[in-house]
């Protein structure tokens, strides 16, 4: 926000700027021991979007509903991505090696396909467990890690049924795979042989990477849009003390009932109340009106 002018004018400081001291003063075990900020942590402080009781010094899951943690409060500055280069990075793994496996399992359904005359279903099998094994180990780690969190604290939320339903048929294909005989002659198709899980296993794997991806990224964005206007606000101010003397300081420092003075052509740095001058101030960015509006003491 600019101010247009050739007065000078004082602001009066209405609220606490400071991000990083938020809620320090609050318990450390609260909300059944979700709040996992210890006090006077001088930091970055994450919360679940859904559950605001949830909050940690670290970027985590939600023992509650499994989602991403994201910062309480925005900051300026560069956003912590590490999350989502790390989902983006276990989807494009899974897609690589869940398409062939997906092809093959339902190119049965097309008539003509040639692939399931090329090799014996033994050998078959086993090239699914090739392919699924690292999508469902290693790119669905973090759904089975938010699944077994979900059921250590009893609550039971979408990946619990994500890790249930993808390890259920995983082990059930391996099974099938390793010990064929230990299933009776129900479980077999016409040719004697059992049917095997490993696509629907990856693909629910992929799919739900795919999910998380888009979740994480739309946040971004959001989270982007406000530091941006966040990188707007200058970084100082003009205090003046009580015998007039004017010192330039940190946003941080300023606390309520501190006298700041704001020149022709700065931006207003804080919220606050006109005690001496007038003004006309750009509200563009909070309002959207391009005039800007007139301001005197008392505003």
């Amino acid at each position: 926000m600019t101010k247009n002018s050739n007065h000078d004018k004082h602001c009066q400081h209405s609220h606490h700027t400071d991000h990083a001291h938020s809620a320090m003063s609050e318990p450390v075990a609260r909300d059944g021991g979700y709040d996992r900020v210890p006090e006077g942590f001088d930091g970055v402080v994450y919360v679940c979007p859904m559950h605001p009781e949830v909050r940690d010094v670290r970027n985590s899951g939600c023992p509650i509903c499994g989602m991403a943690l994201e910062p309480e409060r925005a900051v300026a500055g560069e956003e912590d991505t590490s999350e989502l280069d790390d989902m983006t990075r276990r989807f494009w793994v899974s897609v690589v090696l869940t398409v062939p496996l997906f092809v093959y399992s339902m190119g049965e359904m097309l008539p003509g396909w040639p692939l399931h005359g090329v090799m014996p279903p033994g050998t078959a099998q086993w090239l699914q467990l090739a392919l699924a094994t690292p999508v469902v180990l290693w790119c669905g780690y973090p759904f089975f890690v938010r699944g077994y969190r979900s059921v250590r604290t009893m609550n039971l939320n979408m990946f619990t049924l994500i890790a249930l339903g993808v390890g259920v048929a995983f082990v059930y294909s391996i099974i099938a795979t390793f010990a064929p005989g230990l299933f009776p002659d129900a479980f077999r198709d016409m040719h004697g042989n059992i049917g095997v899980y490993f696509e629907s296993a990856a693909v629910i794997t992929a799919l739900v990477l795919l999910g998380q991806v888009l979740e994480l990224r739309a946040r971004s964005k959001t989270s982007g849009a406000i530091r941006a206007l966040l990188e707007l606000a200058p970084s100082t101010a003009t205090r003046i003390d009580a015998k007039g003397n004017e010192t330039e300081v940190s946003l941080d420092d300023i606390r309520e009932g501190d006298r700041l003075r704001v020149r022709p052509g700065e931006k207003v740095p804080v919220d606050g109340e006109i005690v001496d001058g007038r003004s006309r101030i750009d509200e563009s960015m909070i309002s959207g009106e391009p005039v800007p509006v007139e301001k005197n003491a008392g505003d």
